[in-house]
């Protein structure tokens, strides 16, 4: 839909729309790892069973859903040299997503994001595929647009809108193509019914288009729910296989994500952030070292502001609003995608939870109550805190991770672990002794530059790198191989204590 795609006329996630998309080299599926069984003592038993595995048990597990992409040189690419991800699930099914495309039209523009699902993957898949759209048109100027409905009014092919550099990884669910692109048109006729054309600079057109792109895919989410709600019965849906669907309005719009998005433009770089995953800039400076600056704020009730600021918009449920750091005591991001039961009227959702128990049968447990001390919805925020940042020469690249990274690996770490490992991967420079150099001290050096070297030939994608320390760290800024072995080899039903989804993408802007 109004972007290249790989697939057929028939099998378009968008289908009314794609011959406007080019395709990425190759759309790669999302290789779902197979946890050995387990019963009685579960701890003990993914301890003993950890053995199994062995080093090529190991990379085969990291590297399988492992992507990255060398941007050719030029306007088109702006500023961008390429791009690392990679994605480790822990839930079953992977409950993350992530994208990435340029905006062909307009003044362009590189688009990178990860998302975050919960309450189950739907949202988060049906997220990462829309979004980017909508940013795109609510970036297009108001002419561009005019011909884009003239264009499909006909019926005749216009210029794509993006060019997809990877796929969301779950292409084997049904897609939702007819409803998203009614959707999608509905908000550019909008447009262009109730908008005049202005003259706003570009960075304020930018912060805008994000602002008003997370706005209306959330609205749409909610208002395709609603009219799916009204125009079936439940003898309708229940029939078999249907209530299981990924692209289900109502399973979309019950479970919910968040969404760190970061749109890189002519050397300027905005970051659109709901929830709580991150954008971290990696900084050289001038003597070397690394220096991690944080891109985003996380929004949930560790960050004072966003407590403040919840507790602010119900001043009659300080005691309830909150707890256990988390909305109404249930969810932990305080802004997402999704999530109507944290934004419908209580009457809007009673008539759910009473009249549509097969509605409720087919999505997770977790939704199918009332939350709660429901008095004062919406509770939950669907807009996105947006960072301005001018790429200069220091700035190397851009992490951008849901918070399974985060919740292992401190910033300065994963910064300083990405810049060594690209510094490893750039042709070693002679070591030059300096006065007073022993054969101990070159001994030394000679060591640690070959195991940079060594650690760089492993993964020579970045964010495999990443995600192997930040799961075998031995606390002294090695991998530990047992570690790493077992953390790998634990049992689905056990492995998301210890750790969530992680989803990686490695935006490289500058070279070292």
């Amino acid at each position: 839909m109004l972007g290249r795609t790989a697939f057929h006329t028939g099998c378009c996630r968008f289908q009314q729309c794609c011959f406007l998309s080019l395709p990425p080299p190759h759309p790669p599926e999302l290789h779902r790892l197979h946890y050995s069984a387990s019963s009685g003592s579960r701890k003990l038993r993914a301890g003993q069973e950890a053995g199994q595995i062995n080093s090529a048990q190991v990379d085969r597990i990291l590297k399988a859903n492992e992507y990255s992409l060398t941007l050719p040189r030029g306007p088109a690419s702006h500023g961008v040299l390429g791009f690392h991800s990679n994605m480790l699930p822990s839930n079953l099914p992977c409950e993350d997503r992530q994208s990435s495309a340029t905006c062909l039209a307009g003044r362009g523009g590189v688009l990178f994001g990860v998302f975050d699902g919960h309450t189950g993957p739907a949202c988060a898949h049906a997220v990462s595929q829309r979004l980017f759209y909508y940013i795109a048109v609510a970036a297009l100027p108001l002419r561009t647009l005019a011909e884009l409905e003239r264009a499909v009014e006909e019926e005749r092919a216009v210029t794509p809108l993006l060019e997809w550099h990877k796929y969301p990884q779950d292409l084997s669910y049904p897609n939702g193509g007819v409803t998203s692109f009614h959707s999608l048109r509905n908000y550019w006729q909008e447009r262009l019914e109730t908008e005049e054309e202005d003259e706003e600079e570009d960075d304020n057109r930018t912060t805008s288009a994000l602002v008003n792109a997370f706005h209306r895919l959330d609205y749409d989410l909610s208002v395709e729910a609603q009219v799916h709600l009204s125009l079936t019965s439940p003898r309708q849906v229940s029939f078999p296989g249907e209530g299981l669907f990924l692209t289900s309005p109502l399973r979309v719009a019950l479970s919910g994500c968040t969404a760190c998005v970061v749109h890189i433009s002519n050397g300027v770089l905005h970051v659109a952030n709901l929830g709580d995953s991150r954008a971290v800039l990696g900084v050289q400076e001038a003597d070397g070292s690394w220096s991690a600056i944080n891109l985003t704020n996380d929004h949930n009730a560790q960050n004072p502001e966003e407590l403040q600021r919840i507790l602010g918009e119900h001043p009659a449920e300080q005691r309830t609003v909150i707890r256990h750091d988390r909305l109404l005591g249930l969810l932990l991001p305080f802004r997402a995608f999704g999530d109507v039961r944290f934004k419908w009227s209580a009457d809007m959702l009673s008539r759910v939870y009473e009249t549509r128990p097969d509605v409720l049968s087919a999505v997770s447990e977790a939704v199918r109550t009332m939350p709660p001390h429901y008095l004062t919805p919406p509770y939950l925020s669907t807009e996105p805190e947006i960072t301005r940042h001018c790429v200069g020469p220091a700035d190397k690249f851009l992490v951008l991770a849901t918070d399974g990274l985060w919740e292992l690996m401190h910033r300065q770490t994963v910064i300083q672990l990405v810049g060594d490992h690209l510094t490893a991967l750039q042709q070693q420079r002679p070591i030059i002794p300096c006065e007073g150099t022993t054969l101990g001290d070159l001994q030394r050096l000679l060591l640690e530059r070959r195991g940079r070297v060594l650690s760089a030939l492993e993964d020579q994608n970045i964010a495999t790198h990443l995600i192997r320390h930040a799961l075998g760290d031995d606390g002294y800024g090695a991998v530990a191989p047992n570690r790493l072995a077992k953390m790998l080899n634990l049992p689905v039903d056990l492995a998301r204590r210890y750790r969530d989804d992680i989803t990686i993408t490695i935006i490289h802007l500058n070279e070292i």
